[in-house]
């Protein structure tokens, strides 16, 4: 299988002569994922991770898969909680769990096809993984901030307003950006089509007038320049004239995003979680996020409305007594009365309400 563009090549592993080989086995295992039409995107992460294990394995001189028992995978499952990468942090859960679910397809596929007589991953608990918010959410500001670093004077310029302003707009990941065709763009319906997304899955999304406008300038004024490779109807094109590498575009995005003043935040994916946690805000509802996202899990997109906390602290300021009190204090040295009712209460609110607020307080203290 080939190696689908990895910077760092895949780990050593030892002799695989031997057709039961774990080498071997390993293969077969990952020919008939590809038969089973699995994207390339986790065909190029199981093969590393499974020669991660296959490589641990032969250092110990277990070569086949019936040496594999249920204590050995444990063992194996105990050196990645103590491996540490080369800043010293150690692996997080969520890699963790990535390393061992091949792991578990692939012996589930041996006992299924009698290439072992039982399952040693069978029932292997998984780490837990952290259930954590983007750490960055690009606000409005900061996203025009952005938007605008482009140089619109210059071709390329222009080719990648346009390409940030598509993100934006739609919410698009990044391998769903550079696999975009022009037969994709319906400017009358104001959509795009997203072929072949994650999961191998297609959708449409709608994208907003200014992003159309944007794609349409550089389809008309700078796309014909660059397509030097004659029939290829990628829509977003580099200055050799062929399609984006994932690399090539992270970099990109990244570069603009450092010269708007934000610091190594992120890239693509900043995009992504601004869209989505601004539309939750200004009223969308979560199950139209997920639509535009993709995401075959609603609890996927749920973590915006953690994330998306507008709404919270603007019930947060009208509703609790020390926040609504604390917006009407004015400079003085004198502080209020203790009984005096902030103005933010309602009106409607009586003196036995008050009294009976007072009662609930002292009874708390």
């Amino acid at each position: 299988m080939p190696n689908l563009g990895r910077r760092e090549p895949y780990p050593p592993i030892g002799p695989a002569h031997d057709p039961l080989s774990l080498y071997r086995q390993m293969k077969d295992f990952l020919l008939w994922l590809e038969e089973k039409n699995t994207s390339s995107h986790t065909l190029k992460h199981w093969e590393l991770y499974l020669r991660y294990f296959v490589q641990w394995c032969d250092e110990r001189g277990l070569t086949r898969p019936a040496e594999i028992t249920r204590p050995i995978i444990e063992r194996y499952q105990r050196h990645l909680f103590l491996k540490r990468k080369k800043n010293g942090a150690p692996l997080s859960a969520t890699t963790q769990a990535s390393r061992i679910t091949p792991l578990r397809k692939w012996f589930r596929w041996l006992t299924r096809n009698n290439r072992i007589l039982y399952n040693p991953a069978a029932d292997l608990d998984l780490p837990k993984v952290e259930e954590r918010l983007p750490k960055h959410v690009l606000t409005v500001e900061e996203v025009e901030r952005v938007l605008n670093m482009p140089d619109t004077a210059t071709a390329l310029g222009i080719r990648d307003r346009a390409m940030l302003e598509t993100l934006y707009s739609t919410g698009i990941r990044r391998m769903e950006i550079v696999g975009l065709q022009q037969r994709g763009i319906d400017d009358d319906r104001g959509t795009l089509m997203i072929r072949q997304g994650k999961g191998k899955k297609d959708r449409m999304v709608p994208v907003g007038d200014r992003a159309l406008a944007w794609i349409a300038k550089y389809r008309d004024e700078v796309r014909p320049e660059l397509a030097l490779a004659g029939e290829d109807d990628t829509l977003f094109l580099t200055n050799a004239g062929m399609p984006f590498s994932d690399n090539r575009m992270t970099q990109m995005v990244r570069n603009y995003v450092r010269a708007a003043g934000l610091g190594n935040i992120g890239s693509c994916h900043l995009f992504r979680h601004a869209m989505a946690t601004l539309m939750l805000e200004n009223g969308a509802d979560v199950r139209y996020i997920q639509a535009m996202l993709g995401h075959a899990d609603i609890k996927t997109t749920q973590v915006y409305t953690r994330v998306s906390i507008r709404a919270l602290k603007d019930i947060h300021t009208a509703t609790h007594p020390r926040s609504c009190a604390a917006s009407t204090i004015q400079p003085s040295t004198k502080a209020a009365p203790p009984s005096r009712r902030p103005t933010c209460w309602p009106r409607s609110m009586t003196r036995r309400t008050l009294s009976e607020v007072r009662i609930i307080c002292a009874i708390r203290v």
